[in-house]
């Protein structure tokens, strides 16, 4: 039998060259079909990310290639995704490709239903049901309103030509998008004490370079041949698979951030997980840098939140780990997901180990482009009880 650890690549097939007009994050989101195993299969085109310190690879991957798969299988001329909901089943191995198994649940004249479940070694790793609505089938006279984007006299301006980047990948060039914190926001009463629930968190997204206007995946025909095309069109699906994949980012972290419970702003954290590290000197360099990074934010914001009367958690993570995901798509094909977008994420609950976090998504100009919800495993360090 194959062993894929011994490859050069952690991909069912060597992966294919990317276009050069492709955006960082459309390479990584590329899907090859397996039509000759059968219809509606498809594989990741390239090794999916396994954040530092994480159980497996990176959700958001899993998420926004899924949702591709899904858009795969239905007219996207005539049908938008207006919702999809995920679970996370097990931890995904970096090391050995995804099959995605799409079934067409069903095609009506309004609404189309799709479910896709991740593999790997025949086992389901993360499963979703994705819905599609015909585009205008509301009619012409409908209900409308929306949560207004904040303020600039609260969310200043993201910084055109930040380079203020959140590595995803472990080579630095290849990192498919940017992020810019912005302060936390109280909205409790003045003069209270800061409760997590009265906390928002907030961030400016972006996908680094600019997504092409032809389709990311690897179609039945260049697969075939081996030679990719540059085929013009409506790629508006390639914006919304890489909008799922930001969606997942500092997501279930919230819940320790409102509580100002650190995970990684520890020197002794960061040795313990560099100790356990595996790769190449070169990777464990760069996996030394994002780890770093990602320290000094955690440590910035803390002492924001003391400056604020907010005072620092010495509990530690124990475990920290999403359970389900759900996304709806409000504006579909009003916006850009290489422009600037305006995240804002709270929790309203925590309890029993586990927590639910909201998060809202705009585009620069204010449109309310989706909002998300996530619940997730939230585990401190239990302190040993000492036996007389």
């Amino acid at each position: 039998m194959d062993n894929f650890k011994t490859r050069s690549y952690a991909t069912l097939i060597p992966p294919p060259a990317a276009l050069e007009h492709h955006s960082p994050i459309e390479s990584a989101l590329s899907l090859l079909p397996l039509q000759s195993i059968r219809p509606d299969l498809y594989t990741n085109a390239r090794p999916l990310w396994h954040p530092p310190g994480a159980r497996g690879i990176f959700g958001g991957a899993a998420i926004a290639q899924c949702l591709s798969a899904a858009q795969a299988t239905v007219d996207t001329s005539v049908y938008n995704v207006h919702s999809m909901h995920c679970y996370f089943v097990l931890a995904g191995d970096a090391d050995i490709p995804v099959i995605y198994d799409v079934e067409r649940v069903r095609d009506g004249r309004s609404f189309v239903t799709r479910t896709v479940q991740a593999r790997q070694k025949g086992k389901c790793i993360f499963t979703t049901t994705v819905s599609f609505t015909r585009v205008g089938s509301g009619g012409r006279e409908t209900v409308n309103h929306a949560r207004k984007m904040p303020t600039m006299e609260d969310v200043p301006p993201p910084p055109e030509g930040s380079q203020d980047i959140v590595a995803l990948d472990t080579k630095g060039d290849d990192t498919p998008f940017e992020s810019v914190r912005c302060a936390v926001k109280h909205i409790g009463p003045v003069g209270q004490k800061q409760q997590p629930q009265d906390k928002l968190l907030r961030q400016w997204i972006r996908a680094r370079g600019k997504i092409s206007d032809c389709p990311q995946s690897v179609r039945e025909d260049e697969a075939l041949s081996g030679v990719r095309a540059n085929v013009l069109g409506d790629n508006h699906t390639a914006h919304l698979s890489a909008l799922a994949y930001m969606s997942d980012s500092y997501f279930i972290g919230t819940v320790a951030r409102v509580h100002n419970l650190m995970r990684f702003a520890n020197r002794k954290r960061i040795e313990k997980l560099l100790e356990t590290f595996q790769g190449s000197d070169e990777e464990g360099q760069a996996m030394k840098t994002y780890l770093e990074r990602i320290a000094k934010e955690e440590d910035e914001e803390n002492k924001y939140n003391s400056e604020a009367g907010s005072k620092r958690d010495d509990r530690r993570i124990g475990m920290m780990v999403s359970l389900d995901h759900s996304i709806w798509f409000h504006n579909p094909r009003a916006f850009r997901a290489f422009e600037w977008m305006l995240t804002e994420m709270e929790t309203p609950w925590a309890g029993d180990g586990r927590g639910l976090v909201c998060q809202r998504i705009w585009s620069k100009d204010g449109l309310l482009i989706a909002t998300c919800m996530q619940e997730g495993v939230v585990r401190l360090q239990q302190q040993k009880e000492i036996k007389l």
